[in-house]
């Protein structure tokens, strides 16, 4: 019996979310061009959607719970909750423009189009986020007032101020300056693409990831929100493992004060003896970061040093915070 309806990603995000996935549950399967996964509990009915449509399909209702972009949570404009920071996709939503200009800045830009009255076009997938952000600039107010831009699709054209027009774009929109655009506000992740097309960025709308989101009615439905909370339970072990190494390493007793006083450790170390007399075991979890400081003073003091990569970590006292909220 399916009690919540979870949305993920198809796409870029695709890839990312199933690593998450796999950490999260044992088993998780799907077949290839299918969009139905199955995961280990049959009570969470999981399907593959663009990442563009699920903060709205959770927001009507249709999933109890998605992961998606928070700039498309942005985008859409969807009243949901943002349970939890993946820490995947992580992108920056940029203006970029050819570099032959020489604006320093997308104000700059406009400010010099409004003078000479000229007509400056924007590609874009974020219509709405386009259109807040350049309605903000300093130079479009100067010029435009509270005028918003013109948003053109091949459906309809909203927006009162014919100068500064936003194009839909449906893809390839670093292709399109200079001979169809001036402008395009598009996410990158290194910045290179931009430079490939001889663009350059001259200002970060917005920095995003991937988040756990829910619909907040579901959250109020005592039933699925256990479940939900399940979920989000699972995947943020998955999140929090992959920062973390477990490590198990003997040493001698006059060594162990010393050992103790080095180690940086998620809680308290657990230390235990070993069956030869004047020998001990410690066992505890410390941060990736840490442990290339570690290795000079343990290949000093310690023996037998074994390292694991934990497939979650799930502080459970930090969930049960969360759902008394």
């Amino acid at each position: 019996m399916t009690l919540v309806k979870f949305a993920i990603p198809k796409g870029s995000l695709e890839e990312d979310t199933f690593k998450v996935l796999e950490r999260a549950w044992t088993n998780v399967k799907r077949k290839s061009r299918a969009y139905r996964v199955s995961l280990d509990d049959p009570k969470i009915s999981v399907k593959l959607i663009r990442p563009q449509e699920i903060p709205t399909l959770v927001f009507d209702g249709l999933y109890d719970v998605g992961i998606t972009g928070n700039d498309w949570v942005k985008e859409t404009r969807a009243d949901v909750e943002l349970l939890l920071d993946l820490e995947i996709g992580r992108i920056k939503l940029v203006v970029a423009i050819p570099d032959s200009y020489g604006f320093k800045s997308f104000d700059q830009m406009i400010d010099s189009y409004g003078k000479k009255k000229k007509i400056l076009r924007i590609s874009s997938e974020y219509l709405t986020t386009s259109s807040k952000f350049v309605k903000e600039l300093k130079s479009y107010k100067k010029f435009y007032g509270s005028n918003p831009p013109l948003i053109v699709t091949p459906w309809s054209r909203t927006g009162k101020n014919k100068n500064v027009q936003i194009h839909l774009s449906f893809g390839a929109t670093e292709a399109k300056p200079p001979d169809d655009v001036d402008a395009i506000i598009d996410v990158t992740e290194t910045g290179s693409t931009m430079v490939e097309n001889n663009l350059k960025i001259t200002d970060i709308v917005m920095e995003s990831s991937a988040y756990l989101i829910a619909n907040k009615r579901s959250l109020k439905d005592k039933t699925k929100r256990e479940k939900i909370y399940d979920i989000v339970t699972l995947l943020r072990g998955a999140v929090e493992g992959r920062k973390y190494l477990h490590i198990y390493v003997n040493v001698m007793e006059r060594n162990l004060n010393k050992l103790l006083k080095e180690l940086p450790s998620l809680k308290r170390p657990t230390i235990s003896p070993l069956s030869q007399k004047g020998w001990y075991g410690v066992n505890t979890v410390i941060l990736k970061s840490e442990f290339y400081k570690m290795v000079p003073e343990l290949r000093k003091i310690a023996q037998g040093l074994v390292v694991h990569e934990p497939r979650q970590i799930l502080s459970l006292e930090e969930i049960k915070r969360d759902e008394e909220r």
